[in-house]
């Protein structure tokens, strides 16, 4: 293996420079702000957790885990999601705290890629959990909180998808009972958007044609409140009824949050953890392929660290939030610089420490006895420019 080269870094991270940098904090802050304001106090976890207790527990799969080891030798793992580190405080520190938990965050998470997915190894999320409520009012506070939170980062165009694991494996058991294997299939396929192989399987199955013609509606299952009413008459199990009733249960409650204009129902989403135990659902942005939200409900996750409860949320894309907005134009806060010599000094700083109080981002430069004073408010960035030079050191002002 070659040695890397100087200014070489990893596949999958990335430098940010300041500009992106003031961007990315204003996401952050603006969304945390935003589920403050609904309840969610935030939390803080390591980057660093135990193999056999948060890299076990999480959903992410093995290969996609860092691992590292530390001088004892125990495997460690860098976080790859934020729901089992949470999970695990709320089963240790916060095992006194009574139910529902209300918990927010923001964090940097680390998935292993391969070089050639073009995928980033290390990006931020933000998120919430809502834990020990099972019901339909908690999943629609997360999908109603994850629609104020994206508007709060500055997405407008998007749609919110969701869907219950529930239905597809109520419907699967009843029409391919026995066949494991086929249902894990087809719902990989559904799980990467692959509807042209998910039918060819479905054709490779040899299935009665009324079987097959079922199967392939479900693709067609995506809209209001009324595909509830059409998936009901799919199934007959009670496993798939539940689930459609729970999602016109969540509909209802949305209708009363007033965001439907940014929800539909996809019945064919299924969500990419296998520990979602209910609803699902994710967030496509106009414009942008990639989902910048997904979430759902995971029941039993908490069970891992002996406190078993009900729990639901949502996880923000921060970094696909940024690329979606990497082209648009914010204000900028005024900057001015102060320029000074020896005898202008005191007042020079003076001055800055006054605008600074004030909220004014100021730079201060020394300028040499005998060194030519530019205009410097002709420089970018810089709305004004103050020069405390001369034999005096007394102020002089310019603006842009």
């Amino acid at each position: 293996m070659s040695k890397p080269k100087v200014f070489e870094k990893p596949i999958g991270v990335k430098d940010y420079l300041p500009h992106a940098v003031a961007k990315l904090r204003r996401i952050e802050r603006q969304t945390l702000e935003c589920m403050n304001r609904w309840g969610y106090e935030q939390i803080i976890t390591p980057t660093m957790e135990f193999y056999d207790t948060v890299g076990v527990a999480s959903s992410t799969s093995d290969q996609k885990l860092f691992k590292l080891l530390n001088n004892r030798g125990t495997t460690l793992v860098l976080r790859s999601d934020m729901t089992a580190p949470i999970a695990r405080v709320v089963s240790s520190l916060l095992k006194e705290t009574a139910f529902p938990l209300r918990l927010s965050y923001h964090a940097n998470v680390f998935r292993a890629i391969e070089e050639e997915a073009g995928r980033d190894a290390e990006f931020f999320q933000t998120g919430v959990e809502l834990v020990g409520d099972p019901s339909a009012e908690a999943d629609a506070e997360v999908v109603a909180l994850a629609i104020a939170s994206l508007k709060a980062a500055g997405v407008e165009r998007f749609k919110i998808a969701i869907g219950h694991v529930g239905f597809l494996n109520g419907l699967f058991e009843e029409t391919l009972p026995g066949r494991p294997e086929a249902q894990e299939a087809l719902k990989a396929c559904l799980l990467g958007r692959d509807y042209v192989g998910y039918r060819e399987l479905l054709r490779s199955l040899s299935l009665a044609e009324p079987v097959l013609k079922e199967l392939e509606g479900i693709l067609r299952l995506r809209g209001g409140q009324e595909i509830c009413n059409q998936a009901l008459q799919l199934s007959g199990t009670e496993t798939a009824k539940a689930s459609i009733q729970h999602l016109c249960e969540i509909w209802d409650v949305l209708k009363a949050y007033g965001v439907c204009e940014n929800v539909l129902i996809d019945l064919t989403m299924i969500g990419d953890f296998s520990y979602y135990t209910g609803m699902t659902f994710e967030g496509y942005a106009a414009d942008l392929g990639f989902p910048v939200v997904s979430g759902g409900r995971y029941d039993n996750l908490l069970t891992q660290f002996g406190r078993p409860a009900p729990a639901t949320g949502f996880a923000i894309k921060t970094t696909r939030v940024l690329e979606l907005l990497d082209g648009v134009e914010e204000a900028q806060p005024e900057r001015v610089l102060i320029s000074y010599d020896t005898n202008g000094r005191a007042a020079a700083l003076e001055e800055a420490q006054r605008l600074r109080s004030e909220g004014v981002i100021v730079v201060t430069e020394r300028v040499e006895a005998g060194q030519q004073v530019t205009n410097s408010a002709d420089r970018d960035g810089y709305a004004k420019f103050i020069s405390f030079v001369g034999s005096q050191g007394t102020k002089g002002e310019q603006s842009k």
